[in-house]
């Protein structure tokens, strides 16, 4: 059997953000409904090294049965030098027999399946009329998820605020003629996220960036940050209606969720269910408009072994990549 190499630019060319909504509907709803196997992930981390790998397999049963892992590795120095801080690659399998099928690029395919997922939960749990967007942070799930956002609700006015005043400005000067709407940096994440009905939190911070007490009511937050991240306060969580797409990724990696179950901001009970959970109607999702809700993403394996699934589907029907034999 040959083995399929998809790389950055395929994976762009074949699979959109509005084309991934549909395959992370269906692998979350999946979860939630018993029809996945996904262990949390492994981290290796070495004192030394200047990054971190982590390990994500998972399995999907159902109409289109997926096997795979994710390898993927952090390096936020990256930034600097103009590099996306998220490397790696899904190893696709045969569920059948285990052979190798595909080896796709994960910065891409990561890059599109968050904002697809936040798509997803912002569709779900935001208020029809949102349409006044604030973006913290300027890097490279920014612009995803400023498609994304587009995608799933008329926008009206966007404000972006970054660590550096400058990236803000250079994000708000490159991504402003693509679009219809306002696009504008302002020099604060308070000066962005006030008066704010969508939220998107796009940062590696390390300690909250956005406070609770900033959010407007009926305001729907997106906070993508992976694991060991801490982007808001527990005010935040505490505010929020708490969705997430893991509820055991959650209670190991989540810094926002462990520092407000640790202060007693929040309990367990808290979590009102997970994206997966709204889709598959097993719980509610928005109860009124003057809730706020809130979407943690720590990304999972089941989305990114569905959309290299979806991904290794397209390409075969196109002849899109590189055929490597064994």
């Amino acid at each position: 059997m040959e083995l399929l190499v998809l790389g950055d630019a395929d994976v762009e060319g074949l699979l959109s953000i509005e084309e991934c909504i549909p395959v992370m509907e269906e692998a979350l709803s999946a979860l939630a409904r018993g029809e996945s196997h996904m262990p949390l992930r492994s981290v290796v981390a070495p004192e030394q090294a200047a990054g971190l790998m982590g390990l994500m397999p998972a399995y999907l049963a159902g109409r289109a049965p997926a096997y795979g892992i994710k390898v993927i590795s952090v390096f936020p120095g990256n930034r600097d030098l103009g590099i996306d801080s998220h490397q790696g690659a899904v190893l696709l399998m045969s569920p059948d027999t285990g052979e190798n099928l595909a080896l796709v690029n994960a910065s891409a395919l990561t890059g599109i399946r968050t904002a697809a997922v936040s798509a997803l939960a912002t569709r779900l749990l935001a208020r029809e009329d949102a349409d006044d967007l604030a973006l913290v942070g300027a890097g490279v799930q920014a612009v995803y998820h400023l498609d994304a956002m587009a995608a799933v609700r008329r926008l009206r006015r966007v404000r972006v605020a970054s660590r550096t005043g400058e990236s803000a400005r250079r994000f708000a000067e490159q991504h402003a003629r693509r679009f219809p709407f306002s696009i504008e940096a302002v020099e604060s994440a308070e000066e962005a996220v006030r008066g704010a009905d969508l939220v998107v939190v796009a940062t590696t911070a390390t300690s909250p960036v956005v406070r609770g007490a900033w959010l407007a009511a009926g305001a729907h937050v997106n906070v993508i940050g992976g694991p060991g991240a801490h982007e808001v306060d527990d005010e935040a969580m505490a505010r929020s209606a708490l969705f997430l797409d893991d509820r055991t990724a959650a209670e190991h990696e989540s810094g926002e969720y462990r520092s407000a179950l640790a202060s007693g901001a929040i309990g367990p009970e808290h979590v009102r269910g997970t994206v997966g959970e709204v889709l598959a109607g097993l719980r509610p999702g928005r109860t009124s408009p003057e809730e706020v809700t809130l979407f943690k993403s720590l990304g999972i394996a089941v989305e990114d072994v569905a959309a290299a699934a979806y991904v290794y589907a397209r390409a075969k029907e196109r002849g899109v990549g590189t055929w490597a034999k064994r």
